[in-house]
Formats: C-alpha cells, sequence, structure tokens
C-alpha cells in the first residue's frame, strides 16, 4: 500500500507544506508510504493498535487523538463515512488556518467528501490516481465543521453504546448474538474475548458467576472506550492491544471470540487464522476457543493444525461456530 497522490500532489501538483510547524497524519494505515512528509515534525494520530505500534517503530511520533495545534494535517479517509467526517472535523480544529489534505479511494467516498467540503470550504486543489483522490484545503473556522464532531458515544439497542467507524456501531452483530446464545454456562475461571469490540460478548460473558477474570483485547482505541463503558463489571480487564500478539498473565480456560476478517474491503481470513493461533498459545492443556464465523471462511484446516477436537457446534445459513478443544502444542 502506497500513496503515489500525496507524493504528486507535493512534487506537481501545486500542494505546498508550510516550511515550519507540526504536521497531523491523521488514520494512516500500516504500509503507507510517508516519506514525502517531513518524518521529524510529523505526528501519527491513529487508534488502530497495529497501526500505531508499527509506525511507533518506523520512528513516527504517534498519538491516538490530535493533542497540539498542528500547520497542517494529513487525512487518509476510512471506509465509514461518519467516522470521515470526525476525522476531518478534528483535523480543521486542530490545525487553525493551516492546510488540510484529505485522500482517499473512490470507494471510500472520496468523491462525495469533496463534493461536501465545498460547501463548507473553498479547496485549493486537487489530484486524481490510482483510483482514488488527493484534495487540500485551508481550515476555516472550527464552526464551519462542528456538525461533523460525534456528539460522543451513540445509544442502541440493549442500552449499549458504540462510536462511529467501530465494528458493528448500528447495532448488535448477528454472528456475536449467535455465539453468546451458543455457549455454555461453565466457561472456566479465566475467560478472554478477543477481538472484543465494544463489549457485546464480554457483557453477556459476566452474566456467569463462574467467571473470575475476562480479559477484552481490543486493537480499536475507539471500541475499548467503548467497551470500558458497555462493561462495567470489576472482573473485566481492558487491553489496548493486537490479539494475534497478546499474552495472557495466565493460561486461559476459554477464549471467545468472533475474528475481524478484513483489512481493507477484501476478505482476509489469514487475520483470523492468527487469532486461532493465538488463542491455541494463550489456552491451558484442557483449554477451549468458542469461534463464530461467515459460512464461507475457511478456518477449519487452521483449527484442525492448533486444536485437537474441533468441531462444529452450531450455526445458520450465514454463520458457523466452532468448540475447539486442547490446544495441539500440549501434544509434544
Amino acid at each position: 500500500m502506497n500513496t503515489p497522490r500525496l507524493l504528486l500532489a507535493l512534487s506537481e501538483g501545486g500542494l505546498v507544506l508550510p516550511d515550519s510547524g507540526l504536521v497531523a497524519v491523521f488514520a494512516p494505515r500500516l504500509g503507507m508510504d510517508l516519506s514525502a512528509l517531513p518524518q521529524d515534525r510529523c505526528r501519527v494520530i491513529t487508534g488502530f493498535k497495529p497501526d500505531f505500534d508499527g509506525f511507533t517503530a518506523a520512528g513516527f511520533h504517534c498519538a491516538t487523538d490530535p493533542d497540539e495545534k498542528y500547520a497542517a494535517a494529513v487525512v487518509f479517509l476510512p471506509r465509514a463515512k461518519a467516522q470521515a467526517r470526525a476525522l476531518i472535523a478534528a483535523a480543521v480544529q486542530a490545525t487553525p488556518g493551516g492546510v488540510i489534505i484529505v485522500d482517499g479511494q473512490k470507494t471510500d467516498g472520496v468523491d462525495s467528501m469533496l463534493k461536501d467540503i465545498r460547501k463548507r470550504a473553498e479547496v485549493s486543489g486537487s489530484l486524481s490516481k490510482a483510483h482514488g483522490k488527493i484534495f487540500w484545503f485551508t481550515a476555516p473556522a472550527a464552526a464551519a465543521f462542528s456538525d461533523w464532531h460525534p456528539a460522543g458515544p451513540a445509544a442502541i439497542e440493549g442500552g449499549f453504546v458504540t462510536a462511529p467507524g467501530v465494528f458493528s456501531a448500528d447495532g448488535i452483530d448477528p454472528a456475536s448474538a449467535l455465539l453468546l446464545a451458543s455457549l455454555p454456562e461453565k466457561l472456566g475461571a479465566r475467560v478472554a474475548d478477543f477481538g472484543a469490540g465494544w463489549g457485546f460478548l464480554s457483557a453477556g460473558l459476566l452474566r456467569r458467576d463462574t467467571i473470575k477474570t475476562l480479559d477484552l483485547i481490543e486493537a480499536d482505541h475507539a471500541a475499548l472506550v467503548c467497551a470500558r463503558l458497555n462493561v462495567t463489571d470489576p472482573r473485566a480487564r481492558f487491553h489496548w492491544a493486537d490479539a494475534t500478539h497478546w499474552t495472557p498473565a495466565h493460561k486461559l480456560d476459554t477464549v471467545v471470540m468472533n475474528p475481524p476478517f478484513h483489512t481493507a474491503r477484501a476478505a482476509d481470513p489469514d487475520l483470523g487464522r492468527a487469532f486461532i493461533a493465538a488463542a491455541a498459545a494463550a489456552l491451558t492443556p484442557s483449554g477451549r476457543l468458542w469461534l463464530v464465523a461467515n459460512r464461507h471462511l475457511p478456518y477449519e484446516a487452521a483449527l484442525a493444525q492448533h486444536f485437537v477436537d474441533v468441531t462444529e457446534v452450531a450455526g445458520d445459513n450465514r454463520f458457523k461456530i466452532f468448540c475447539a478443544a486442547r490446544p495441539s502444542r500440549h501434544r509434544r
């Protein structure tokens, strides 16, 4: 993944960065080429833990939210429109009078975003390339975009709250609901929810008195903020972490998961496979993994590789639920 539009806009398109001052970079994805920007002045702003860690390792200063004033800001559009608007509003507020640069793919709504922004600010230039577009404008008064700021966590069914851009922001995910309904009453004392999102599964799990600790592992910082509001049981422990690399302090009796399977628009089963491997490594010799997945996702081989006993215990025409027992690493 790269950003040829940014380089072209700076070298040939008439875009000019200020000679001094910080440059905020909102929501870049790991693998994007930011070499056209002055790294020593860049502040990467992302709430996605793998991207945060990756850019930190590459030498960038990272934060989950804008905490300074900037001379310029680059916003890489996410797929969710409400989240994209919130990022642009945050960039305008944090960059008074500075240049705001917006880059995105056509499939992520960059053309409609350009039309919306032209109603609020004077666009200085734009460039189209590689099925996307980059455009820039001088930040007007923050009030021009005040209605694009999220009002805060939004209430949904069941008394839960969510935020723009998090998974299943509009309601309870049906796959997670099916998994929760399929779980047995006894899951052991130490349980973890890998990819916990805004906390629906964890809230349901904690109705069991037999659970002593429940670790919520979630890479999306905004989702974890919501999870803290939705799951207030003192047995819950929250971890802003990549579940594929997280290690528990003590081996677990049960892991539950509805693993993500998109890194972009295309399905990426390798992400779910990495979740399965991480779960096997985190469990006790007699531990169990409970997993729900879209029926078309090919997780059976990965489950068989990492567990001795694998059973499809429930499902419907859209989803399948597996119980995997006895992590195979313990057969050595």
